[in-house]
């Protein structure tokens, strides 16, 4: 399993991925949250990444795929997800140009959408645990403790681009870069594309686990998530 978890900002990929990876033997790797801990840390991508973050733009596709690559060349022989990239048809082919070049293509696009008036209602509820990506909302999946983590109990935090004006702006920018790069996956991708729909990460979740699991029988549970269900 080579994945990418593809959808509109907001749209749960994050939640969606973890849950993936708590039940089966997968590695996911986040662009997102390997930017957002730039940011928290004060590196210099990070300062660079929050000034254009904040402007509801994205970095420039280079240093995004030379970011994500030294992990992913780390992956072979592991089933694994990507959270956040591709986002434009030039990352798509430089991604999978990548990939080919390590003999490790995609095997797996999954396009999570979801209406946009959803996500602009919900991400002014958001909160995040930077160190480890996990994401909670005040609706409908609230921490334990009101601003802090449920595993560590660490402070929780927004996100710098989690207002509605900048995200009204990078849901314009997603939709001008997304056409084309659906239509590449579409027409000249190797790898299976399923466009997964719904409201909620609840609503979604049973979806995407159908389809992993018909797709890839042979993946295994990991031996907590077995313990848990029994």
């Amino acid at each position: 399993l080579r994945m990418v978890m593809f959808g509109k900002p907001g749209a749960g990929k994050g939640t969606l991925s973890a849950r993936l990876v708590k039940k089966y033997d997968i590695l996911s790797l986040s662009t997102g949250d390997i930017l957002r801990q730039h940011i928290a840390e004060g590196t210099e991508v990070g300062k660079l990444a929050e000034e254009i973050v904040a402007r509801g733009a994205f970095l420039p596709d280079e240093l995004m795929l030379q970011v994500l690559t030294t992990k992913l060349d780390l992956l072979h022989n592991k089933h694994w997800i990507l959270d956040g990239f591709p986002r434009t048809l030039r990352q798509g082919e430089l991604l999978d140009a990548h990939l080919q070049n390590q003999k490790t293509p995609l095997s797996l696009v999954v396009n999570i959408d979801v209406p946009d008036s959803v996500i602009l209602s919900r991400i002014s509820e958001r909160w995040v645990h930077l160190p480890s990506g996990r994401v909670y909302n005040m609706s409908y999946n609230r921490p334990k403790v009101d601003g802090h983590d449920d595993i560590t109990g660490e402070p929780l935090t927004k996100r710098p681009d989690d207002n509605p004006e900048v995200f009204a702006r990078r849901l314009e920018t997603f939709y001008a870069s997304t056409s084309p790069l659906l239509q590449y996956y579409e027409m000249n991708s190797r790898a299976k594309m399923v466009t997964l729909q719904g409201t909620t990460s609840d609503e979604i979740w049973p979806q995407l686990e159908g389809v992993v699991r018909s797709l890839f029988p042979t993946l295994k549970e990991r031996v907590e998530s077995r313990e848990e269900r029994r």
